[in-house]
């Protein structure tokens, strides 16, 4: 057998290393004539050069932050000797972009999907229904309910569920700031969303978010299965309730009726997510998932990263693959929006990372967001997005969000996206309705504990029994397979009806 490493070094830049098990004083790390002296937790960072005082100490051969103290060889690297400070990266546009190595169009792998009338092909077949205002929730719950609890569905084998999107907004905001077009554009995203058969649409009557505007604004016409009325217009909660019953009734058959044919993957888009980072997402998970988004985009498919501030500090990897300068630019102009955002409401891009990513080994946001990048792969940045904006361009996208990940998935699901990858570390459980979310595990301790939540293990890359690309190929080889109706983790335990929050943007008055 051959012998593996106690650390990874990932680049030889770099001063620090990860461990891949618990380093204990006195181990003895060949290669680097290093002797570990402290105890060092799994997937923590360990000294393999002396780093003097204010010297920046350097992971993916890039700048993580700065020692805070002197730190001889062999040292546990983490908050008590390694701190944050503002890098200023230099940013070249385009020196890396690429046109993607593209297969053959009759070699391209193909799903069974659920192709709409507008051309969209789902990977779900689910009927929505969209509260406009948080006054209408208990409503739409209880229209989901009827059909989900009470027998509702009984004998409809091809409906997955009736889904009521509700959320805590819809009212006391300004109609001509960013937070009501960000709420009416996610709206709108999940009203005409592949993964829909039918729609109803239920308000108040009286709350500033508008179902009647929302229509305007977007162009939508009401047809047997796109419905919308408001509580007050109706008569009361016990008839709105009976009313929509009635009116999802009539669209049942119709829904039911829907059936997967083959489709080319290049119909999928993919949301590239990671929550409950650790010190080994940019090293296993991420990069495997990087590698299967480079390989749908290599099918013809399209794959979005998003959470702007955990880009924060790597965004430079991102501009030198842009498309264009004016790609490039745009997502730098996100960028400074973001340290506005921030400095407005006294906050700072560095608070980052969290208290569980902590735990698990990152120590820095240049840290977290040099290994949040890798889910990106290697292909060319092709266009730039707001949050919940429809994503026109194929390829590799970005959309702008909150780091925060119910936030940032409900844009990227109202932009378009009909598959979910999420990688964690430290075990997230969410899912997405109305589309099925894939769980990557980066290590193996935290997969076994949580095999009944976890979707695929990439901890092998950690312990070296798989290559990233391996992985990366039973990542594309899963996502296919769920995109064709396989269930995952969360689909089971019927995660995904608490997940859609739209991103609340200033004033609630």
């Amino acid at each position: 057998m051959v012998q593996v490493s106690p650390v990874i070094h990932l680049n030889p830049l770099d001063n620090v290393a990860v461990a891949r098990v618990k380093l204990t004083p006195g181990t003895v790390l060949d290669g680097f004539g290093v002797t570990v002296t402290d105890a060092v937790p799994q997937g923590h960072k360990v000294a393999v050069a002396g780093i003097a005082e204010g010297e920046p100490v350097r992971k993916y051969g890039q700048i993580i932050g700065v020692a805070s103290s002197a730190i001889p060889p062999g040292q546990h690297v983490h908050t008590q000797n390694l701190e944050m400070r503002d890098v200023e990266q230099h940013h070249d546009f385009g020196v890396d972009a690429r046109e993607p190595d593209y297969i053959p169009e009759d070699r391209r792998a193909r799903f069974m999907g659920y192709r709409r009338a507008t051309g969209k092909v789902g990977t779900r077949n689910y009927i929505a229904v969209i509260s406009s205002v948080n006054c209408s929730a208990t409503v739409s719950k209880a229209v989901a309910d009827h059909f989900n609890r009470m027998g509702g569905l009984e004998g409809r084998r091809n409906i997955d569920g009736v889904v009521a999107l509700t959320h805590g907004g819809g009212c006391a905001m300004n109609t001509q700031a960013e937070g009501y077009r960000y709420l009416t554009r996610t709206i709108w995203g999940y009203a005409t969303h592949a993964n829909f058969g039918g729609v109803v649409m239920i308000g108040l009557g009286c709350e500033t978010n508008q179902i009647s505007l929302i229509k305007e604004m977007y162009g939508m016409t009401e047809s047997p299965n796109f419905r919308t009325m408001n509580i007050q217009g109706v008569g009361g909660t016990r008839k709105t309730i009976a009313n929509a019953i009635d009116v999802i009734g009539g669209m049942l058959d119709d829904v039911d009726s829907a059936r997967r044919t083959s489709e080319p993957v290049s119909e999928l888009t993919l949301a590239l997510e990671c929550g409950g980072s650790d010190g080994y997402s940019g090293i296993s998970a991420n990069p495997a998932l990087g590698h299967a988004s480079d390989l749908l985009i290599r099918h013809g498919g399209t794959t979005i990263l998003s959470e702007t501030p955990e880009i924060y500090g790597a965004e430079h990897l991102l501009t030198r693959r842009a498309a264009s300068p004016e790609v490039a630019r745009k997502l730098l102009e996100r960028i400074e929006w973001w340290r506005d955002y921030a400095e407005r409401n006294k906050a700072e891009l560095n608070n980052n990372p969290s208290y569980g990513n902590k735990a698990g080994g990152l120590t820095t946001i240049l840290e977290k967001s040099l290994g949040a990048v890798a889910k990106g792969g290697g292909s060319r940045l092709n266009a730039v997005y707001e949050y919940a904006e429809p994503v026109k361009e194929k390829g590799f996208v970005f959309m702008d969000s909150p780091g925060y990940d119910p936030v940032a998935v409900t844009g990227q699901v109202a932009s378009g996206a009909n598959m979910i990858c999420f990688t964690t570390g430290r075990g997230s459980t969410s899912g997405f309705k109305p589309t099925p979310s894939i769980k990557l595990a980066t290590n193996n301790t935290m997969y076994e504990h949580m095999a009944e939540d976890m979707d695929i293990n990439c901890g092998g890359i950690v312990t070296g029994d798989e290559t990233i690309e391996q992985s990366g190929q039973r990542i594309f080889d899963k996502i296919v397979a769920v995109a064709s109706g396989e269930r995952t983790k969360s689909e089971e335990y019927d995660y995904g009806n608490n997940e859609f929050v739209p991103w609340q943007v200033g004033a609630v008055m």
